[in-house]
């Protein structure tokens, strides 16, 4: 199947599908499920996609900048880097699978769950979330310069190897333990000296 820019794509399942490299910008999918597909160097800028869930789906690179994500889901999905800056995810649900980088910049997210998921660098700097949840979550790099976090959940980060932009967790909470992992960045960014 191709995918064809501005589509629309309703009820569909596509099952492993290559679609590495087409054009679904600003394409509308509702209530449709992607398993087992290729997705390398797809571009999706732009897309919508309502009640969808992709499953097993994998790219090494993948263009989802200014989508909007609402009521759906993406399970032991692997994937490279994910361009999602600019993005709207409302009520959905990252579980399992692991993604090498996930930009997010600028994006809003609401009700927003990450479960037993593998991030190698989670870059969140100037989002804006309420109700973001990771549980179970390993994320060797973290970035929340600039981020806006209300009611947020950040106590099954584990393996936080970098923080950037410590200020950014602010209105998050975490664990008496990650406070302790944490002290060294908060008391540079207070300016405190610590001997």
């Amino acid at each position: 199947m191709l995918l064809d820019a501005g589509g629309d794509y309703d009820g569909l399942t596509f099952t492993d599908e290559r679609l590495s490299g087409q054009d679904g910008r600003e394409a509308r999918f509702l209530d449709c499920t992607f398993v087992g597909c290729v997705l390398d160097d797809a571009e999706l800028a732009h897309a919508r996609f309502v009640d969808t869930t992709w499953t097993g789906v994998r790219a090494s690179a993948l263009d989802l900048s200014s989508t909007a994500w609402q009521d759906g889901g993406w399970t032991d999905c692997r994937l490279g880097a994910v361009q999602a800056y600019g993005s709207r995810w409302t009520r959905v649900h990252v579980s399992g699978g692991k993604l090498d980088y996930l930009n997010l910049r600028d994006a809003t997210l609401e009700e927003v769950r990450l479960t037993g998921v593998v991030v190698d660098e989670l870059d969140l700097a100037r989002v804006r979330a309420r109700r973001l949840v990771l549980e179970d979550c390993r994320v060797r790099r973290l970035d929340v310069t600039g981020a806006t976090l209300t009611d947020a959940d950040l106590r099954g980060v584990r393996d936080l190897q970098h923080l950037d932009g410590v200020a950014g967790l602010a209105g998050a909470t975490i664990t008496s333990e990650q406070l302790v992992e944490l002290a060294p960045a908060l008391a540079e960014h207070m300016g405190l000296r610590v001997r």
